[in-house]
């Protein structure tokens, strides 16, 4: 028997839905606000929640990813009298099940419910039996629940044999995400093989991807076989595969659907029989529009998608990450353990992290060069950019709580997601300003300092007006 659990106000819809419900022989609470339904959703396990939007102590598709954290994660159907694409849109995204609208029949709603229920109890039986086998996660370090999403889904990937598109910010780790796959599927044996996208030169990308003859071309002294051809049986992993040239992606378009190629020089095809994992931090949907990534070649790389969190998203893996990689730098330089203080932790904790994990690994790292010979480490030990990041967004969270201002900014609040925007956007321009001046202007030293790509850190340089100067 399922535990569902009905948030409505409408008293006679809670009634419909529970008669519901219990005409397919599962037991139901009914609560009538957003407040009593977070509460139930935490206290008790239900496996599928019905979900009102318009509620008289707010919207709930405001607490939609609250009850999706919720452990075990129920599936959830909206239910709205106000239909709304945007809305639609923002639920499911949001991992919502279904949005229906209340004039739907019984029999829409009903079959929703019930497809619920059977993706549910599938999805369950085949979690137990990967329990049996530890999912191979290597230095992907966490148990948040955006965290614990992304694995579920690379659980569920590498059963299959579909492409994979993994999608995040700069430093999210979606290389070690590929690997992960790679490593959990059945061509684990074979060849894990990285295509970066950003260092292709455009003179020799075909001979690279597809190999060549010999004498194909000036320096061609023998046959060489390509990237593609030596993923054959294994996995072939696109990283930002947003910067491919345009020319090449009708070529790989071809290949990602026939699974063979003609090398340079040569007259006959190869055939490769690789499994395609694909990598962006880029709108590939926006370059669509504007004309300089193929349609179809985005329909065919997102067959299976994982979207990874950014780290300041998942704060609470921050302790976690920061005992592995402190005892994972002491071994490789020698050092003995160290221990930090909570004040360590909370400062790497408020830091916004632009740079996500690589550029936490990469302070790590150098926090630990500075405390060399010291036991135990604290705040002074890090760089000065994150401690007066971190110091002056403190003062500026006290001067705007004071009783004084108190009735004034209530009445100007905006929505939450707008205000977490605005306040990132702020800490990204300061952060991204202090770091220039850290690195004396210098490209390299400022991606080597952040743990940014050059061409993530030329992005957000340009969008924010901060002047730069290549080394």
């Amino acid at each position: 028997m399922a535990n569902i659990l009905i948030i409505d106000d409408d008293e006679m819809m809670r009634s419909t839905l529970s008669l519901l419900v219990a005409k397919q022989g599962h037991g139901s609470s009914s609560v009538g606000t957003l407040l009593e339904g977070l509460d139930c959703a935490r206290s008790k396990a239900f496996d599928v929640v019905f979900l009102d939007v318009k509620m008289p102590d707010g919207n709930g598709l405001e607490i939609l990813p609250e009850i999706e954290a919720c452990t075990p994660a129920p599936e959830v159907i909206i239910m709205t009298g106000y239909g709304d694409p945007n809305g639609a849109e923002l639920a499911i995204k949001s991992g919502a099940w279904d949005y229906i609208e209340k004039g739907s029949s019984i029999k829409e709603i009903s079959l929703s419910f019930e497809r619920a229920l059977q993706y549910r109890k599938e999805k369950q039986g085949v979690m137990q039996a990967r329990k049996a086998a530890t999912l191979k996660r290597d230095a992907i370090i966490g148990n948040s629940p955006g965290l614990g999403a992304c694995l579920d889904q690379v659980a569920q990937a590498a059963d299959s044999d579909a492409n994979v598109f993994i999608t995040g910010e700069t430093g999210t780790g979606k290389e070690m995400f590929a690997r992960a796959v790679h490593d959990n599927s059945p061509r684990s044996r074979a060849n894990f093989v990285v295509v970066d996208c950003t260092s292709l030169p455009e003179t020799l990308v075909e001979s690279l991807l597809f190999g060549h003859e010999k004498g194909a071309f000036t320096g061609a002294e023998k046959a060489q076989d390509g990237l593609v051809r030596q993923a054959h049986c294994g996995t072939l992993f696109l990283d930002e595969v947003g910067e491919l040239p345009m020319a090449l992606q009708k070529a790989f378009l071809r290949v990602l659907q026939e699974h063979r190629f003609r090398p340079l020089g040569s007259s006959r095809e190869v055939e490769s029989n690789f499994r395609l994992v694909a990598a962006t931090n880029r709108d590939l949907e926006q370059m669509v529009k504007n004309a300089t990534f193929r349609s179809d070649l985005l329909f065919r790389l997102r067959s299976f998608v994982i979207e990874l969190p950014p780290l300041r998203d998942r704060r609470e893996d921050i302790r976690e990450l920061t005992r592995f990689h402190v005892d994972r730098f002491c071994e490789r330089y020698g050092l003995a353990s160290k221990g930090f203080s909570p004040e360590f932790i909370e400062t790497l904790q408020e830091y916004p992290w632009p740079g996500n994990v690589r550029e936490f690994v990469n302070t790590i790292e150098r926090t630990l060069a500075t405390a060399r010979f010291e036991q135990t480490l604290f705040p002074k030990h890090l760089p000065n950019h994150i401690r007066v990041l971190v110091t002056r967004s403190g003062l500026g969270s006290e001067k705007n709580g004071t009783t004084e201002q108190c009735g004034q900014i209530i009445q100007k609040l905006p929505k939450l997601q707008d205000y977490r925007e605005a306040i990132y956007a702020r800490a990204e321009n300061q952060y991204l300003q202090e770091l220039m001046e850290v690195a004396s202007q210098d490209i390299p030293e400022a991606c080597r300092i952040s743990g940014l790509s050059q061409s993530r850190l030329y992005a957000l340089l340009k969008k924010y007006g901060i002047s730069r100067r290549d080394g």
